[in-house]
């Protein structure tokens, strides 16, 4: 009889003991939410500022980082957050994602897009869509492309509604780039560069931009003897021959006297190499002797 009224005793206490942990818990949790909060309209309110104070945005995304890890903003099998805690980290990693172009932060900016894509596609069927959500998508595109990794930018690309594709402009916009690389229009890429769907491509455009002229200048080396300096600019894409000046010194290319840019020694002939048409003649008729053998 002892026995069972101790064990009820420390039941009750357990029990106790669990509702003050609980209780106590939601009262740190929501104390939290209240401090992120405070912190979120101040960034807010910082950021939507012209020109806004990008060092003091940067101090208060670090706040909020440590803030966020607090509440469970993230998804997880063993809890669930409220649309509220939801909205506001969404929220948050979006101005944190604009930021990191703003202070041209890349892999800033591919950690803030990996957990925002929690939010974009796990949360989608809980959460109203984001004003921002196809923008920075197409940002995340247009990234992926500067740097190369076509790979991952089809497999992005997978992740959305097929009527987003077609019809999107955020999303048209590196998906016609992408094309273009493809095809080899370079042209077509440079003039893309007036026609961006916002202001935060221009960053990754640039990249990509540098990267294509990169390529332009290596086959020009190979192509060509010389090459004026006008026509280099007309070839590189490039408004003043200050820019094509800058672009050649970072390709260790002397323009001469003659406003030329010379690739080889001057007056120098390639050795032309003969075709060996008799040895390959040879190696057919044998061949083909060879098959008839066989046949």
């Amino acid at each position: 009889m002892f026995r069972l009224l101790l064990l009820g005793f420390l039941s009750i206490l357990i029990f106790e003991k669990n509702v003050y942990a609980g209780f106590r818990s939601g009262r740190l949790n929501m104390a939290a939410l209240k401090e992120v909060v405070l912190l979120y309209q101040t960034l807010k309110q910082e950021w939507t500022k012209s020109p806004c104070n990008l060092k003091k945005c940067g101090d208060l995304l670090g706040q909020l980082k440590v803030g966020l890890t607090h509440l469970m903003f993230l998804p997880t099998s063993n809890s669930t957050a409220s649309q509220k805690e939801l909205l506001i980290a969404r929220d948050i990693l979006e101005i944190g994602a604009q930021w990191s172009i703003a202070t041209e932060d890349i892999p800033s900016f591919e950690r803030y897009m990996a957990q925002l894509k929690c939010y974009y596609f796990d949360y989608k069927t809980e959460l109203p869509e984001s004003a921002y959500k196809y923008q920075l998508l197409g940002l995340n595109l247009l990234f992926l492309l500067s740097q190369n990794r076509v790979a991952e930018f089809h497999t992005e690309l997978e992740l959305l509604p097929s009527d987003q594709i077609q019809s999107n402009v955020y999303i048209r916009h590196p998906l016609s780039l992408e094309q273009y690389l493809m095809e080899g229009s370079y042209n077509k890429i440079f003039l893309a560069k007036g026609n961006v769907p916002a202001a935060s491509y221009n960053f990754f455009i640039d990249i990509l931009l540098n990267t294509i002229r990169d390529e332009i200048g290596a086959c020009m080396e190979s192509a060509y003897d010389k090459i004026s300096l006008k026509d280099a600019s007309r070839m590189l894409n490039l408004s003043s021959e200050k820019d094509t000046k800058a672009f050649a010194a970072k390709k260790n290319w002397n323009l001469s006297k003659d406003g030329y840019f010379y690739f080889g020694t001057p007056n120098e002939k390639k050795a032309e190499e003969p075709i060996p048409s008799a040895d390959l003649a040879t190696l057919a008729i044998d061949y083909a002797r060879e098959l008839e053998m066989i046949v």
